[in-house]
């Protein structure tokens, strides 16, 4: 593990969080917020229960009001020593009590309100069931954008895990490819990125030849042989903020195609780093890196968005892909990850994380990005 820890969110940070929240439920025309166990939770107090059951949890955010964390009483005891404790009030509930009516009591009989996204299905329809006269909205289409806005802190957490993923990329690099099975190389990867402070292993792709033009073929036991094109795409959490990079190596010296593929995707994805910077749309940064890869012919094979962001968990609004205006702000980070698949062949990705600065953008990633020749 390298890097020295850093400071922990204060029960002011998490305030500021929860205020936020409230005021930008408010201004989408929302009563309040419920916010079930999972990264919405975490990020707005720092709380994750020990175990997430059919008991109900749920943080409840109303403008105007302090928070109110309702959580079954054999919990309760975890959730006070929680971060955000200290500015968060308790609504505990026995397994002899109705949790949903100890929440209807906090809300507005007849309000519109936001739920995020992981919900259980009975939390909300035991929720609708006492309120009836309630609707929900979920989270990623109320307010999409709630943790799309890193602050210094988290940019500087988020810069850490990337420089530990770039770390991990140049150590991979010098081990054996050529007569390894993919999920040897994925188990390496595994390794390096614990190695490098990461906590958490959210996904180790190793995409060998023709697997390669699958995006999220992952691991396997095809052997990796001389001449394969090999996609690795890895990250995780470190200090509780995500990584996620992709370099696509070779196994030896490869044919001028394969060059002139990679060429391709490496100018697509510098186009599509260019094309950020505060005020442009989303969609902006996938029209300059598509435009690329359809004028050298290879539009077709190009067959996912360009990015998506990253903070507290590895996919995240806001993403960047055609028919989303949502202007880039300071702060935002996300994916700038084009790649070409031929279907039976190989595949080539090129990803980084960036931040939007003031004026344009910067990586989070920062190994090269010309091809790698391995072993």
């Amino acid at each position: 593990m390298t890097g020295s820890t850093p400071a922990p969110f204060t029960a002011d940070d998490y305030r500021a969080r929860m205020e936020r929240a409230a005021r930008s439920a408010a201004d989408a025309g929302l009563a309040g917020l419920l916010v079930a166990p999972g990264p919405d939770m975490v990020w707005l107090t720092g709380y994750t229960p020990t175990a997430v059951t059919e008991r109900l949890t749920v943080l409840v955010l109303i403008p105007g009001r302090d928070p109110v964390l309702v959580v079954p009483t054999l919990e309760a005891p975890d959730a006070e020593r929680s971060p955000a404790a200290s500015v968060i009030s308790f609504r505990d509930w026995t397994d002899a009590k109705d949790p949903y009516a100890v929440t209807a009591a906090l809300l507005d009989d007849r309000g519109r309100l936001g739920i995020s996204d992981n919900t259980w299905a009975m939390h909300l329809l035991g929720l609708q069931r006492t309120l009836p006269g309630t609707s929900y909205a979920a989270l990623t289409d109320a307010l999409p954008m709630l943790r799309a806005v890193k602050d210094a802190a988290e940019l500087q957490l988020l810069a850490a895990a990337g420089a530990a993923a770039d770390q991990t990329f140049e150590e991979i690099r010098k081990v054996p490819f050529a007569g390894r099975r993919e999920s040897d190389v994925g188990h390496d990867l595994a390794g390096l990125l614990r190695r490098f402070g990461h906590s958490q292993v959210d996904f180790t792709i190793v995409g060998s030849g023709p697997n390669g033009a699958n995006p999220h073929h992952e691991v396997g036991d095809r052997v990796i042989q001389p001449g394969d094109m090999v996609v690795l795409d890895f990250g995780g959490l470190k200090d509780g903020y995500g990584s996620d990079t992709t370099r696509t190596v070779h196994v030896g010296e490869p044919t001028e195609e394969e060059r002139r593929v990679h060429d391709v995707v490496r100018a697509a994805q510098e186009a599509g780093f260019r094309a950020v910077r505060p005020g442009a749309a989303c969609q902006e940064v996938d029209r300059a890196a598509r435009a690329v890869i359809a004028d050298a012919g290879y539009g077709e094979y190009f067959i996912h968005r360009t990015g998506h962001g990253i903070g507290v968990t590895t996919h995240e609004p806001p993403y960047m892909i055609e028919g989303e205006e949502q202007p880039l702000v300071p702060g935002m980070c996300f994916s700038v990850e084009p790649g070409v698949y031929l279907p039976g062949r190989f595949g080539v990705r090129i990803e980084d994380i960036v931040t939007v600065t003031a004026d344009g953008g910067r990586r989070l990633n920062n190994t090269t990005r010309e091809m790698v020749i391995v072993d």
